[in-house]
C-alpha cells in the first residue's frame, strides 16, 4: 500500500522559511518521479513542483520559482520542499503526490500558513 506522510508545516512570518518532508513507502521511490502540490483555502490543487526519479532534474511553478526548493534523499525515501521569502499567498495545505499511471496519490497533507 502507497503512503505518503508529509511534515514540517506551521505558521511562519513572511519572508521567513520552512522546510516541507514527505516519507514514502509502498513503492519503488527511487525509481518514481514525486511533485508537490498545494491548495489554497476556497482554491483548487495547484501544482508546485516536480523532481525526477535520480534527483537531477526539478520543475517549478512560476509562483515558486527561485524561491522554493524541491529534493529527494533515495536512502531515506524521502521528499522534500525547501521554501524560502515565503508570502501570504504561499498559505496553503501542502501534499506530496505519486502518479502511478493514471493514479494520483497524494499524503494527508501539512498545513503552511504565512501571517504577520
Amino acid at each position: 500500500e502507497v503512503q505518503l506522510v508529509e511534515s514540517g508545516g506551521g505558521l511562519v512570518q513572511p519572508g521567513g522559511s520552512l522546510r516541507l518532508s514527505c516519507a514514502a513507502s509502498g513503492f519503488t521511490f527511487s525509481s518514481s518521479a514525486m511533485n508537490w502540490v498545494r491548495q489554497a483555502p476556497g482554491k483548487g490543487l495547484e501544482w508546485v513542483s516536480r523532481i525526477n526519479s535520480a534527483g537531477d532534474s526539478t520543475t517549478y511553478a512560476d509562483s515558486v520559482k527561485g524561491r522554493f526548493t524541491i529534493s529527494r534523499d533515495n536512502a531515506k525515501n524521502t521528499l522534500y520542499l525547501q521554501m524560502n521569502s515565503l508570502k501570504p499567498e504561499d498559505t496553503a495545505v501542502y501534499f506530496c503526490r505519486y502518479v502511478k499511471g493514471i493514479v494520483s496519490i497524494e499524503g494527508q497533507g501539512t498545513q503552511v500558513t504565512v501571517s504577520s
